[in-house]
């Protein structure tokens, strides 16, 4: 009897002293910020350079989609602008004949001008030079116009060969961010079109452990303030890390569902999320707490 009384007064000296540790001051859970990359063209995937869980750096090719279409479009514009340009040369060297013709006549309407001062011409033949140049000027002019045009189809030509090369580059699919892979949505074969989402990615060198903290609480918290991050080492042991507060929610909102006692859902807190490097130790979905320094 004795003995069993020496236990139950250690039992409650420990319990005592387990109750004066120091606790966590909030808790939540790591997560990530993906990015959905999608399809922005139509067309069989024709390449699939990745796999979920594999990490990959900015600009890396990981996927292609069929170009054959744009391939052929681009053809078809190169043909175009050749028998526009073509055709602008033609114009041009008949202005050049034009302007050889009209040169020619002035120098025999001068001739004749001097003839008939003398009597040797007739103003009948004055009168018929001079009307072959205005003919000709108007022919030019006439010509010019024609080549303004072919000059404003060539534009169009222009423009529809860069829209062609901009669809024909977002063919290419590369990874917007560093990051790892954490769902693939589509097969190598299978058909894409416009918004179809082709892989999820996110940065995992940094997590975000999103906790909720009372009203009584926010005024502690400030943007940048360094915290102690607590996550599970054991079932015994805590491991530290560093944390960064990076974000303050400017309303207050219910202590969401996940929190296990309706007495603390019932609450209104504010969300705060703690940037944390990432040594490979920290999943998505994680439980983690945090204590202020």
């Amino acid at each position: 009897m004795k003995q069993n009384l020496i236990m139950v007064i250690l039992s409650l000296l420990l319990f005592s002293c387990s109750n004066t540790e120091e606790k966590s001051d909030a808790f939540g859970n790591f997560e990530a910020d993906p990015v959905i990359i999608s399809s922005e063209s139509a067309g069989r995937v024709l390449e699939l350079n990745i796999d979920k869980g594999q990490t990959i750096e900015k600009g890396t090719k990981a996927a292609l989609i069929d170009t054959v279409q744009m391939s052929l479009k681009l053809k078809q514009i190169d043909a175009q602008k050749a028998a526009v340009v073509a055709k602008r040369q033609s114009i041009q060297s008949q202005v050049s004949v034009f302007e050889e013709q009209i040169k020619n006549l002035r120098t025999n309407e001068d001739r004749i001008r001097r003839m008939l001062k003398d009597g040797a011409a007739t103003q009948k033949q004055l009168d018929d030079i001079t009307g072959q140049i205005s003919v000709l000027e108007r022919q030019i002019e006439n010509t010019r116009t024609q080549y303004i045009s072919v000059n404003k189809e060539l534009e169009v030509l222009d423009a529809q060969q860069d829209a062609t090369k901009d669809l024909l580059n977002r063919c290419t699919i590369v990874a917007p961010v560093n990051g790892t892979i954490l769902e693939t949505y589509i097969e190598q074969g299978e058909m894409a079109s416009p918004g179809k989402p082709l892989f999820k990615i996110a940065d995992l060198e940094h997590l975000t452990l999103k906790v909720y903290v009372s009203g009584a609480q926010l005024p502690k918290v400030k943007i940048g303030q360094e915290v102690i991050v607590l996550i599970d080492k054991s079932a015994t042991e805590n491991q530290t890390l560093s944390g960064k507060v990076d974000w303050i929610s400017s309303e207050a909102e219910f202590t969401p569902k996940i929190i296990q006692t309706k007495e603390e859902r019932v609450k209104l807190v504010y969300a705060v999320k703690v940037l944390v490097k990432n040594d490979g130790t920290l999943k998505i979905g994680m439980p983690g707490e945090i204590s202020w320094q």
